[in-house]
């Protein structure tokens, strides 16, 4: 967690300690000396603990203690006085003060007694970071999977959440790529230092720079006084870029210098400052295609793809879908206080049929809406969206031609809605054609105008095993 703490001391002696032992950790710190300047320049610093002379403070003491501490980051105050007793530091910390320090202590006992307030500051950080989220962080030991699939893709997430390459998450929407981040972080070595998240494509492109890396101060009109960018409330932890392929090219060039030393400068700054953080981005679009299309930057894509994750969808390890279904049946049940504890058979089987283009996120949603619908201990196929009786015939099967792939696409792109129609209808072909020729990968070729690498590489990305279609 990076602390930003803000000198304004008469004494220059003192100052001047501070800054030389405090410019070496996890500090970022600002120094003011002169009694005209500092007021103002300490109440718009944006500080976590503000050290100051109490002859700088705006005068009545009651008054601009109560300044401070009414600041947007709610500061640690620290007063330095200069009369060694205790009338006087029951009088300043009545006024408001969390911390009161004399200074005519040693240098060794004045740098103890900062570094105390800045780990209680950084503490409180951290407390107030892990009571906003809500939840306890997901771990990778507590996905719920049954197929080969995911037994593979997480294995190899285990083999790389230690690591602090940036790391790239692709997928569909609704696979679940945050969630995937935040259990990376939880089981990296940056799991008590923050996750903080930027949708980049939430972020209207000419604030996002601001976002990412802060402003200063009159840096543009509305800038009144200094904020944080996100790399900077990243320190310690982790950044999560969604949307990635969304960012604007001139963002774009700014995020690979940072990538490149981890050097933060704030717009209308002239000095950068180091930040240490990991960098896990995200996207559902193919980046590739982006580059060449000018779109995005191929130095920043062999950046930010270090490490690249593919996230399965849900359709190509549909032998997951129960026991996912039932989990958010158990989450869902809790939240929302409801005595409702199993499917039907029926809903069951139209669950696990379904092709779920909207992945895990269309899942949950489907379920949380049976839960709330549902007026028994159990979901039936009624409790379940009308697509879903539509699609399933009086004995439960999938009828000819249907490939459900309607409920979830008000929520996709156009080339997210063509990608899954074609991969769903790619897999149905080559199933059929495996079938028909018992899984003998000449033959199969041939019926399919493909030469036999050509259909080992789709057999791959589709999940087709050949001893599945073998005849017995």
């Amino acid at each position: 967690m990076l602390i930003r703490l803000v000198l304004a001391v008469k004494n220059k002696d003192i100052r001047n300690t501070l800054e030389k032992h405090f410019s070496q950790t996890d500090v970022r710190m600002e120094s003011f000396g002169h009694l005209k300047t500092a007021w103002q320049k300490v109440v718009r610093s944006c500080a976590d603990i503000i050290v100051i002379s109490e002859s700088f403070i705006l005068s009545p003491l009651e008054s601009g203690l109560a300044y401070i501490n009414n600041l947007p980051e709610n500061p640690t105050t620290v007063i330095l006085h200069e009369t060694d007793s205790s009338e006087e530091q029951a009088r300043i910390t009545a006024a408001g003060a969390d911390v009161v320090l004399y200074t005519g202590i040693s240098k060794k006992n004045l740098v103890e007694a900062l570094e105390a307030t800045i780990e209680a500051r950084r503490q409180f950080i951290q407390k107030e970071w892990i009571g906003n989220k809500g939840s306890i962080p997901p771990k990778t030991s507590d996905f719920v999977f049954q197929s080969e699939t995911m037994r593979i893709f997480v294995d190899e997430v285990q083999q790389i959440v230690s690591s602090d390459s940036p790391i790239l998450l692709t997928g569909e929407t609704g696979v679940g790529k945050e969630h995937l981040a935040r259990a990376i972080h939880a089981e990296s070595h940056r799991s008590k230092g923050p996750f903080i998240t930027v949708n980049t494509a939430a972020v209207p492109e000419q604030l996002l720079e601001s976002e990412l890396f802060g402003h200063e101060q009159g840096s543009f009109t509305g800038a009144t006084r200094y904020r944080r960018g996100a790399f900077e409330l990243a320190h310690g932890g982790t950044i999560f870029l969604d949307e990635i392929g969304e960012m604007p090219r001139q963002s774009q060039a700014k995020l690979l210098r940072i990538l490149q030393d981890f050097e933060v400068r704030p717009l209308g700054s002239e000095t950068s400052f180091w930040v240490d953080t990991r960098v896990i981005v995200a996207t559902n679009r193919d980046l590739e295609k982006e580059i060449n299309r000018g779109d995005f930057r191929n130095d920043l894509y062999y950046r930010i793809s270090v490490i690249t994750l593919t996230i399965p969808p849900l359709r190509y390890r549909k032998e997951d879908i129960p026991s996912l279904s039932r989990r958010f049946l158990t989450y869902y049940r809790h939240r929302v206080g409801r005595e409702v504890n199993r499917f039907s058979e029926e809903a069951l089987q139209a669950i696990s049929r379904y092709n779920w283009p909207g992945n895990v996120r269309e899942l949950m949603n489907v379920i949380e809406r049976a839960m709330l619908l549902c007026r028994s201990e159990e979901i039936t196929l009624m409790d379940l969206p009308d697509i879903f009786r539509k699609g399933i015939d009086s004995t439960g099967a999938e009828p000819a031609g249907g490939t459900f792939l309607f409920a979830d696409w008000e929520n996709q792109t156009l080339s997210e809605v063509l990608g899954s129609m074609t991969e769903n209808i790619e897999k149905k072909y080559l199933e059929m054609v495996l079938r028909q020729t018992g899984g003998r990968i000449g033959k199969a070729a041939k019926i399919s105008g493909l030469n036999p690498r050509g259909l080992y590489n789709k057999m791959k990305r589709l999940n087709l095993q050949k001893e599945t279609f073998k005849k017995s």
